[in-house]
């Protein structure tokens, strides 16, 4: 646990560790909101490190969370075919969401098949809009990710959509391969109940010290921007990425 005013930060030998410990505070979270709501929400992240997660909970923690009353989304995605092997829905859907039984209804993925990423954008926000009345969507939780630059979700150093406080979707165009993104905004993932950024490598570890200084800029260091509103933000991390 952390200590006021300090990141809940906690640090695991390996990555096959810190993922175990993720996955059941994910299973616990899980059985909390249906309990409570009838119906637990989970924004899934792209890269490598979440994937040991999903790949655990399809299989190890199959049986231990209510499948049934799931409804999964995303926190942003390459704006390339939802076969491409570029796409985050295609790596979730391998990995976890075609090994264990949740209702295809409740797979709400980004529609990267439109046109243009602005249509993408606005078709995911009218998506989220359907599930979360309000003025902002209040996911039980939300998995992220932080890459070398510094940048969570879709949210590129020095970006425009970091200064974004209506909208909760938004298509960008950033100095990477792809180019083209979605992406929750700041606020949008601010207002999640629980936020998991599940961290590993050592290549990560100056960003990680980054996001966790005291005098952290976001808009150097995207990650420093997720302060949830009235939720809980937990950092999993591995040695090598906590060695800063």
């Amino acid at each position: 646990m952390s200590l006021p005013g300090k990141p809940d930060l906690r640090v695991f030998p390996d990555l096959k560790a810190l993922s175990r410990a993720a996955a059941e505070s994910v299973v616990a979270l899980a059985e909390a909101a249906v309990r409570e709501n009838g119906r637990f929400t989970m924004a899934l992240s792209g890269g490598s490190t979440p994937r040991a997660l999903h790949r655990l909970l399809a299989r190890d923690y199959r049986d231990s969370i209510p499948w049934p009353q799931v409804h999964i989304f995303w926190g942003d995605e390459r704006f390339v075919p939802p076969d491409d092997s570029r796409s985050n829905y295609r790596m979730a859907r391998k990995a976890l969401l075609d090994r264990v039984p949740i209702p295809e209804q409740q797979i709400h993925p980004m529609l990267t098949l439109l046109p243009q990423p602005g249509q993408a954008a606005d078709a995911y926000q009218a998506t989220l809009r359907g599930s979360f009345p309000g003025q902002w969507p209040h996911l039980d939780l939300i998995l992220l990710g932080l890459a070398s630059d510094g940048h969570t979700a879709s949210l590129f150093p020095n970006s425009s959509a970091l200064e974004e406080n209506e909208r909760w979707v938004v298509a960008i165009r950033a100095d990477v391969r792809p180019p083209l993104r979605l992406t929750l905004t700041v606020p949008a993932i601010n207002h999640a109940a629980n936020i998991h950024f599940l961290v590993a490598g050592k290549s990560k570890a100056p960003a990680l010290r980054s996001a966790l200084a005291d005098n952290a800029d976001p808009k150097l260091s995207p990650a420093a921007a997720i302060e949830p509103v009235d939720g809980k933000l937990v950092w999993w991390v591995d040695e090598a990425a906590g060695s800063l």
